[in-house]
């Protein structure tokens, strides 16, 4: 999932070597933290949020095959 979330971020933004993936796992979810440059944050979150959306719809889908939700923050 980690490996997903890099190959659809990487290509948005202008500094790909700063995009970085943490995960968080507790006993019911599993948290993916997104860490970007501070200039490429509006890049992946887009125009009214739309870009986060679309990368948090794809995520979920990807995340439906387990038994823990998946969660995505993007953070600065």
């Amino acid at each position: 999932m980690k490996e997903l979330i890099e190959t659809i971020v990487k290509p948005l933004v202008d500094f790909p070597e700063d995009v970085q993936v943490d995960v968080a796992e507790e006993s019911d979810r599993i948290t993916y933290k997104l860490n970007v440059n501070k200039s490429d944050m509006g890049k992946v979150i887009g125009k009214q949020g739309r870009v986060a959306k679309a990368i948090r719809t794809v995520v979920y889908a990807a995340g439906t095959t387990g038994q823990k939700k998946v969660f995505l923050e993007i953070v600065e």
